[in-house]
């Protein structure tokens, strides 16, 4: 037979590995996780390398032939880990990252080799409902009740844009839906409250995603424990109303980004109902710490939110990425976000149906993510949970009590739930407060540059602090005391150190 006349099948490639081949480089993998979480405590937490060190390490170009699978997996070790910050470190605090349980790493592979799309019951028929009964078990954990609509999203910023969407679709005088923001019977701006101290970043981009424009985004007031005022809050909705804009939607902080706050949230209901409002619970951060005995009473109220928006990724300590939002009323959902296509579904009926999230939420396409939260809660159990949400806690308790014991920390807060934030501030120096901001700055620096632990600076009533997110599973009283022992020290030397600066800036 001609070359011209051979079968097409001859030319047939097929890229798959055979199963011994998958098999070895697969039980090489794991050893290479294994090896990683057992030296996860030496690692340095931060490489400190500038970016354009970082960029060359991976500059090539595109390969035009394939690689060996076993070079490339070398470069994860040669190339990947020394140029890693490792969130999983007992000692990293940066910002509020879960330090990703081993369950959800082999659960990831396991989702990732059926590679279900999520969207629809007939692509996921498995994936939807494990979905549906992690957000049950989920709901259950807060207090939430178990008949709530709600999905996993990449984040709290899309859990936080899925619930504020359904508030405005659902408040909005028409159909939002169908007229958008071009209606004539639109009459003045959409608004949102939130907190003017602790209120999360993250709504003013849902803001920007609504195309309400940051505007629309009214601080309210915060009271001396950085938690929102409700009396302030029913005089802005006065206020706003008079003026003729549409107040739609408070957002109430479940455990604030500094300092842990949890915002009064039956009052807060409480000015919702009397005027109309949506309220959402945005506890990314915090509102798995209801399950904690001895803490319901500061989320009394929480059952009655709207919607909520919590992060498996952070406080349940679920590898990236893994956001969710729960909303009381489904169909309210449902209604938000569903549409048809023929496509979606085929024209005639079939008995094999059941729940498409494409209808629930923004995605269409959606991985996996319900696995890995349904694996680690099924390993721990909420009996393993509470111990390990106590650990960070006392850990929290314990560095309060090292701050206030000494001369040369500030205490800003009493410890509430995870966060911690305090300021180097030796009685000497407090009066410099332009000093004191740069040398807490310096100290976060220092520590991060030194690779033996991660925290990062915030801001509390316009001064510099430093805070500390002590979202990991592994870390330990020990761990807190050492890294306490050694912002001392750095901050100790850099005093020393720093007699030009401290002239220079207390001016």
């Amino acid at each position: 037979m001609t070359a011209d006349k051979q079968p097409a099948h001859d030319f047939w490639w097929n890229p798959d590995l055979t199963p011994d081949e998958f098999r070895e480089l697969g039980y090489r993998v794991i050893d290479m996780i294994a090896a990683y979480y057992d030296s996860i405590r030496d690692q340095p937490v931060f490489p400190a390398r500038r970016s354009d060190h970082v960029a060359g390490v991976f500059a090539e170009s595109l390969p035009e032939k394939g690689q060996s699978p076993h070079a490339i997996l070398d470069e994860w070790t040669a190339k990947v880990l020394p140029h890693t910050t490792h969130v999983g470190s007992p000692r990293y605090f940066g910002f509020v990252m879960g330090s990703g349980t081993m369950m959800a790493t082999l659960a990831e592979a396991l989702a990732a080799s059926v590679n279900m799309n999520a969207g629809g019951w007939k692509a996921a028929p498995a994936a939807t409902e494990i979905e549906r009964q992690t957000i049950a078990w989920i709901a259950e954990l807060v207090g939430y009740p178990t008949g709530c609509g709600g999905l996993f999203t990449s984040g709290g910023t899309m859990a936080n844009f899925t619930a504020l969407l359904t508030a405005l679709r659902n408040n909005a005088p028409y159909d939002s839906s169908q007229e958008g923001f071009q209606s004539t019977a639109r009459a003045g701006r959409f608004l949102i409250y939130m907190a003017d101290h602790e209120g999360h970043v993250s709504i003013t981009r849902v803001a920007d995603m609504l195309n309400l424009g940051r505007s629309a985004l009214r601080p309210v007031p915060s009271r001396e424990d950085l938690t929102l005022d409700p009396a302030a809050l029913e005089d802005m909705i006065l206020t706003d109303r008079a003026q003729g804009d549409v107040p739609f939607c408070v957002v109430a902080q479940v455990g604030s980004i500094n300092t842990g706050a949890v915002d009064p949230l039956n009052t807060i209901a409480d000015v919702c109902a009397k005027y109309g409002l949506w309220l959402h619970a945005d506890g990314a951060n915090g509102a798995f710490g209801r399950m904690l005995p001895g803490r319901e009473h500061m989320y009394s109220g929480l059952e009655r939110a709207d919607s909520i928006t919590l992060d498996p990724h952070k406080w349940l300590f679920i590898p990236y990425e893994c956001g969710c939002v729960l909303v009381r009323d489904p169909e309210k959902l449902r209604r938000t976000f569903s549409m048809s296509a023929p496509y979606l579904r085929g024209i005639l009926p079939t008995e094999y149906t059941g729940l498409d999230y494409f209808e629930y939420g923004p995605q269409m396409s959606r991985g996996f993510r319900a696995l890995k939260v349904w694996m680690s809660l099924k390993h721990y159990g909420v009996e393993g949970y509470r111990k390990l949400l106590s650990q960070s806690v006392r850990c929290a308790e314990r560095l309060d009590e090292l701050v206030r014991a000494s001369d040369d920390f500030e205490a800003l807060h009493e410890p509430n739930l995870f966060i911690y934030t305090f300021r180097y501030a030796p009685a000497s120096y407090r009066a410099n407060a332009a000093y004191l901001d740069w040398l807490n700055q310096q100290i976060a620096d220092e520590l991060q540059a030194s690779g033996f632990a991660f925290i990062m600076t915030s801001t509390i009533r316009e001064r510099t602090v430093l805070r500390m997110s002590i979202c990991s599973h592994r870390t330990t009283l020990d761990d807190i005391e050492a890294v306490f022992a050694k912002l001392t020290e750095i901050g100790a030397d850099l005093i020393k150190n720093s007699a030009g600066e401290r002239r220079a800036l207390s001016r």
